[in-house]
């Protein structure tokens, strides 16, 4: 059952048919320069700035009221600190970097690790989530593989599309982390209104892998149930260990089937490359 599973994967993702979707668990055990989870980043923003003590392992709300009480720039800096140090791409970045045919990987972090993954690739841009408040009446903005704002006609040239639906430190430094980010978004994205047409396009019809991924969160339940809506009917996550309750209905109710093994091992089995 588990190898069937691991070639269907293996050749989905040769094919183009499989999306990589990842989080920020593809850093788990890895020690990177910059922070690796939502609770590293609440606790680098926090670091200089008293926030009150029941939200302080909150990081929406940390940053929501970092940004009501020292202004936004002061939450941009904060995040531009806390992801100043360029990110290595670690094997898994480098192995989807690798595979030319894919359409559209996901990434849904802050760190520009996949991006200088992808330096070599001949044809790729990204697309990322910008906050409406500093972009008002924007919900995304295009960049070309060397970092140039574009605008959206320039995907259908790249044979692969980065989608960053959080934003990134690179090359704009565009955050997606505050309570009233997440609620410009959340009002909207029922309707898919923040989620890019070419992102709506390339993902039809595919299946989704997600790597790195945890869904204790509702954001991270919601964002991925939407990022996925109208793909394929059938999708994989790769998940060591045990669920909770809430992961395991999302689970179930989207039909991902999970693989019950490390990352470094799935990455074994779908590349033969050793983490």
């Amino acid at each position: 059952m588990m190898d069937s599973t691991i070639n269907q994967i293996i050749s989905g993702l040769e094919a183009g048919q499989v999306v990589p979707y990842l989080g920020p668990g593809i850093w788990e055990g890895a020690a990177p320069a910059h922070p690796a989870n939502h609770l590293d980043l609440v606790a680098k923003l926090t670091e200089r700035i008293t926030v009150p003590h029941k939200i302080r392992k909150n990081l929406t709300a940390a940053a929501q009221y970092i940004e009501n009480f020292k202004h936004r720039k002061t939450l941009t800096g904060l995040m531009n600190a806390a992801f100043a140090n360029p990110a290595k791409p670690a094997e898994l970045h480098e192995f989807l970097a690798s595979l030319h045919g894919l359409p559209l990987i996901v990434d849904a972090w802050y760190d520009d690790a996949m991006q200088q993954a992808l330096a070599q690739h001949p044809s790729w841009g990204q697309v990322q989530g910008v906050s409406q408040a500093e972009h008002h009446g924007e919900w995304v903005r295009y960049y070309t593989s060397q970092g140039e704002l574009t605008g959206a006609e320039a995907v259908s040239q790249w044979q692969t599309l980065l989608y960053r639906p959080l934003g990134s430190v690179s090359p704009a430094q565009n955050y997606i982390v505050s309570d009233s980010d997440y609620v410009e978004i959340l009002t909207e994205i029922d309707i898919q209104t923040p989620i890019p047409q070419s992102v709506q396009q390339r993902r039809a019809g595919r299946n989704f892998l997600f790597l790195g991924c945890r869904f204790a969160y509702q954001l991270d339940r919601i964002f991925a149930r939407q990022i996925i809506k109208r793909s394929s009917a059938s999708h994989w996550a790769v998940i060591e260990g045990e669920l909770t309750k809430n992961e395991k209905r999302f689970l179930d109710e989207l039909n991902i089937t999970r693989l019950d093994m490390p990352l470094s091992e799935a990455l074994i089995q779908f590349s033969g490359v050793i983490a």
